[in-house]
Parts: structure tokens; C-alpha cells; sequence
């Protein structure tokens, strides 16, 4: 069992998240809704994983993963992100982040990545 911190803009994909997680035996610490409050959170909450969307209001996700990284160099953080974001998907890579779910997506393959990158 992981605990992991949900960083999304729209209420409902955190709360889809939250119940795929936790129906998968996961502990969901936190919520925000920007990086901004994502960076805040992971300071305080010092989750094992961070799943991470890109396209946010105030922060977006990439600078969060750049910021989070700043922090904890051993951070493990997943980006969400939408079909045709490749590009986004890269330099967040680049930045820190280990792994990446496309939208729309499958509880099992939220499952798997998020076990694959807290067993690396």
C-alpha cells in the first residue's frame, strides 16, 4: 500500500482516481487542484507517489514535477495526461516525472503503472 498524492484540476478525475486507488488497496493522502497547491502538499504530506496532470490553472504540471524534484530528487511522480500531449509528456519526463497515463484511461492500467513506478 502506497501513499499517494491526486493533483488534478477537475473535481471528477480526482475523485475516479481516487476510488481506482483505493479500491487497489492504496491510501489517497491528498488532493489539490494546481501545482502550486500540489508542490504545497507534497511538502506537508511527503506522499510515495504523486499522480500528476499537466494542464492546470496557476502551476501547470511540469513546472510542479520541476518544482517537486527541487525538493526530493527521488520523487516518484505519474503525469495524466490527454491524447496529443506527447510533446508535454517528454519534457515532463525530462523533468523528473517516471512515468505516464494517457486519458481516457482503464482502472488496470492505472494500476499498473502506478505499481511499476513504486517498484523502481
Amino acid at each position: 500500500m502506497a501513499r499517494i498524492l491526486i493533483v488534478d484540476d477537475a473535481a471528477f478525475m480526482r475523485m475516479l482516481l481516487k476510488k481506482i486507488l483505493t479500491q487497489a488497496g492504496h491510501e489517497v493522502v491528498g488532493e489539490a487542484s494546481n501545482g502550486r497547491e500540489a508542490v504545497e502538499k507534497y511538502k506537508q504530506l511527503k506522499p510515495d507517489l504523486v499522480t500528476m496532470d499537466i494542464v492546470m490553472p496557476e502551476m501547470d504540471g511540469i513546472t510542479a514535477v520541476k518544482e517537486i524534484m527541487k525538493i526530493d530528487p527521488n520523487a516518484k511522480i505519474i503525469m495524466i495526461t490527454a491524447v496529443g500531449q506527447e510533446a508535454k509528456v517528454m519534457e515532463a519526463l525530462k523533468s523528473g516525472a517516471k512515468g505516464y497515463i494517457v486519458k481516457p484511461f482503464q482502472a488496470q492500467k492505472v494500476i499498473e503503472e502506478v505499481n511499476r513506478v513504486l517498484s523502481s
